[in-house]
């Protein structure tokens, strides 16, 4: 999935769906600096060693019984808790990237555990991580990677792992996830109603969408909202200094390289676009990752050094802010290249280490689309970035037309029914600050479908260890969490006749 987190959230958010249409943007960058820097401080503040490791032999083709090939999936359990054998079950499902032992320790299902006697288990997604089956990332092996793919594994894991962990049958499975995990979460809960008794689902994007200029209408409304550190005149000067740097691209000034860091020359069209993708993948983790341990730059943060360095030219507080990211992750310079970026996304190699690029990206092609545009007025980077360039790069690199790409789209929502997927006992969480949000679930579906939006929070806020700086609404929003858990495992109680 790829292209694109709060305290202790690395491991939970995963690669916080990048939706970008290169394979290395800024934006995916810094995801993965966040991750790095929250998985971490989780294992120091977790207790990493109650977390165990373990493999289950699945299927590499669920759907086709007469295919005997199978893979090793990882997952993770921490048994310190539970009130063996009936006591619930929190599974926390993983997304775009690895799980490491702070998936069973933190979050959600590390926090409420310890109340409950939960049993906690986390299960690595097939093609991330170290779940990746043998053999190479072309297109006739990536068949066998997308959300269906990763529902059976989830139903799969549920049968085994009740057995090796002689789990009751009256014990609850609550399903827990974040982003793209969220929706998995959600979705495990929609098509396996009797193996998933109920759900949390944070910052969720069930809705799948060809054209996410949304997205940028997020962007642009946070930069100006006072509440997040940020203001009309911040909007304004960003969108300032994007339309001088998009002029400045036009005239063909050579200066801009160094003024911009870059590290290629830019006198090709394509070489300028993967520039500006860059910068503006910078300013979305701003807002996408605001105030959470980890990120460079916040709203606040960015805000302050484009509106202080005005006197200098538009340009200047954005190249300061360049300056702070780069050194944050340890780079010279930002990619520029275009036939770089394409041919990061068409190596077929597994990856050692990190996200899976090649695998996300060919998710958004077969399954999400998720390509962020700039259409809406307010949107404050260049107007040059068009759809059809990103549904090219599908075609350029799995062969896929932009047509088969919009009716994947189309079938994923018709298959788990967007906005209004039907599934009780599901509880959204969104924050109001992320520009994932508007793909999410956001006003209740009914009295067993609840949903909550967080007034000033950021991309799964909420599945983070509280701080004191946190706003009041993700304080009520975590306790709105456990009061509806406890609704639900007492409805477990009687219908299932778990203790």
């Amino acid at each position: 999935m790829a292209p694109a987190a709060a305290l202790l959230l690395g491991p939970f958010l995963l690669a916080s769906l990048w939706g970008v249409s290169t394979a290395r943007s800024l934006l995916s960058r810094l995801g993965d600096h966040v991750q790095e820097v929250q998985a971490k401080l989780g294992q120091r503040l977790g207790e990493p060693s109650l977390a165990r490791e373990g493999w289950l032999w699945q299927p590499l083709d669920p759907f086709n019984s007469s295919d005997q090939r199978s893979f090793l999936q990882r997952y993770w359990v921490n048994t310190r808790h539970w009130r063996s054998p009936d006591g619930p079950v929190f599974l926390h499902i993983g997304g775009e990237g690895s799980l490491g032992p702070s998936s069973v320790l933190k979050g959600h299902p590390g926090a409420l555990a310890p109340h409950w006697g939960a049993l906690v288990v986390s299960l690595e997604h097939r093609f991330y991580g170290r779940s990746i089956p043998p053999g190479s990332l072309d297109v006739a092996q990536l068949r066998f990677l997308s959300s269906r793919h990763a529902l059976a594994d989830v139903a799969s894991a549920r049968i085994h792992l009740s057995r090796i962990y002689n789990i009751s049958a009256s014990s609850p499975w609550i399903s827990f996830g974040g982003s793209y995990a969220g929706s998995l979460a959600a979705w495990a809960r929609l098509k396996f109603p009797h193996l998933i008794w109920a759900a949390v689902a944070s910052s969720a994007p069930v809705q799948a969408q060809l054209d996410f200029s949304s997205y940028n209408e997020v962007v642009s409304r946070s930069l100006a909202d006072p509440a997040v550190g940020g203001s009309p005149e911040c909007l304004g000067a960003v969108a300032q200094a994007f339309s001088e740097l998009d002029a400045g691209l036009s005239e063909g000034k050579a200066v801009l390289q160094s003024e911009m860091r870059a590290c290629g020359p830019l006198e090709a069209p394509e070489d300028q676009a993967e520039l500006l993708e860059q910068l503006e993948g910078l300013v979305g983790a701003a807002v996408q990752y605001d105030q959470q341990v980890g990120v460079p730059l916040d709203v606040r943060g960015l805000c302050h050094l484009i509106l202080a360095n005005q006197s200098r030219g538009p340009l200047s507080g954005l190249q300061d802010a360049i300056r702070l990211v780069l050194q944050t992750l340890g780079l010279p310079c930002l990619p520029s290249s275009k036939a770089a970026a394409v041919a990061e996304l068409k190596d077929t190699n597994p990856p050692d280490v990190g996200l899976g690029y090649r695998q996300w990206f060919y998710q958004t092609c077969t399954e999400f689309g998720y390509y962020i545009t700039c259409k809406d007025p307010s949107c404050p980077f260049s107007r040059h970035k068009r759809l059809s360039a990103q549904l090219q790069l599908c075609d350029q690199v799995f062969g896929l037309s932009p047509a088969s790409v919009a009716k994947a789209v189309s079938r994923t929502n018709t298959y788990y029914g967007g906005l209004r997927p039907g599934a009780t006992r599901v509880f959204f969480v969104n924050g109001d600050i992320d520009p994932w949000h508007v793909l999410s679930v956001l006003q209740a579906l009914g009295p067993s479908e609840p949903a909550m939006l967080l007034r000033g929070t950021s991309h799964c806020s909420d599945m983070a260890t509280p701080r004191p700086s946190d706003p009041p609404s993700l304080h009520l929003g975590r306790q709105k969490i456990a009061q509806q858990l406890k609704v639900w495992l007492q409805e477990a109680k009687q219908d299932l006749g778990s203790p």
